[in-house]
């Protein structure tokens, strides 16, 4: 009677509710991305407690094998930070108390080196000079509100210990949950649709943060070893590094690249080993070990990843930049489901790559 199409006041309220949905999902990402820290650190665990849970004797609830678990996780968390993370201490204090005078001496122009290349020198200098100088006037102008920061600190400082109780409840009750879930769809369609997504996406979770975490150690016990051959100097520091910086797609291990690279120059270390090496561990990487690893649903193109770290880090910074890769994977399975969903239904037709 008012001329207001129904099917169109349908579309237009669901857009609408949708843009709601995802702008009270932005307003809660910061508790959204401990959740899913949670999630995924079960995962890391959930291989560990399987094999745990297998061997422990009688019935049981996984109760047990979590405890064991987490016992010990705890003990090779504090045997790392120990055994390593003291001597990455150490080479970084040391570092940072002789980086002006390495500096300075990388600055002097080589008279054995084209004219090029020692201006080259000295506009890396500068730019590392301009960092240092600009994050030190960062910090002495933040001290006067290093008071009302400490809170922040310790509530960051809670995480630590909310992520660990909030990973054991998804490893103990993940099942159930996934169970009860399923058991309010009553379309039986729907369900077995939504039960194969899930299916997936646990699949393509567990592959990509134990593939992460393999590239990582991979990492770091590569590094170590060859840059403690080659003589690098602060080899466990740049190892370290590199270990952390390679949760972040493609950025970060160039970013870890670059950061080697000078400061090997800087400190008269091997640089054209360091390269020959980073190199030839890159092409191993990208080419061998992560195509293994990577195998189980993440396979997201190159321009992909790039948009999806570039986009993640404008939305929420590194937590953005990181979750990048499974979001975007996440969104190719559910369109792949949608897809076959509708072809089976015979709303679209299969294209000839499908076909064949």
């Amino acid at each position: 009677m008012l001329g207001i199409d129904a099917r169109a006041a349908r579309y237009t309220w669901t857009a609408a509710f949708v843009l709601l949905l995802l702008w009270i999902v932005y307003l809660m990402r910061a508790t959204l991305f401990v959740f899913i820290v949670a999630l995924l650190f079960g995962y890391l665990l959930s291989p560990l407690v399987d094999v745990i849970d297998r061997f422990l004797p009688g019935k049981r609830t996984r109760t047990s094998a979590l405890a064991i678990a987490y016992l010990i996780f705890i003990a090779a968390l504090v045997i790392g930070i120990t055994q390593i993370g003291s001597r990455a201490v150490e080479e970084a204090n040391s570092l940072a108390k002789s980086m002006p005078a390495k500096l300075a001496g990388f600055e002097k122009p080589n008279a054995s080196l084209p004219a090029p290349v020692n201006a080259f020198k000295a506009q890396i200098v500068q730019k590392v000079e301009d960092q240092l100088n600009k994050n030190s006037g960062d910090i002495i102008s933040s001290l006067p509100r290093a008071g009302a920061r400490i809170l922040s600190v310790a509530g960051n400082l809670v995480y630590l210990v909310i992520i660990p109780i909030l990973g054991f409840f998804f490893l103990k009750d993940g099942g159930e949950m996934r169970q009860r879930f399923l058991e309010m769809i009553d379309d039986p369609r729907q369900r077995s649709t939504v039960d194969d997504l899930l299916a997936d996406v646990d699949l393509l979770l567990a592959h990509y943060m134990r593939a992460i975490l393999t590239l990582s150690l991979a990492t770091f016990t590569s590094y170590s070893i060859f840059f403690t051959i080659l003589q690098v100097p602060y080899s466990i520091l740049l190892a370290a590094l590199a270990a952390m910086l390679e949760f972040i797609p493609l950025i970060g291990p160039v970013s870890a690249a670059a950061i080697i690279v000078i400061v090997t120059a800087v400190s008269g270390g091997p640089v054209v080993g360091a390269l020959i090496f980073l190199g030839v561990y890159r092409v191993f990487q990208d080419y061998v070990l992560s195509p293994v690893l990577m195998r189980a649903g993440t396979e997201v193109h190159p321009l992909l990843v790039l948009f999806g770290v570039y986009a993640g880090t404008e939305l929420a910074g590194i937590p953005g930049a990181f979750l990048s890769v499974p979001v975007l994977a996440l969104i190719r399975i559910v369109y792949k489901r949608i897809r076959q969903q509708r072809l089976a239904a015979g709303l679209i037709h299969a294209s000839p790559a499908e076909r064949a």
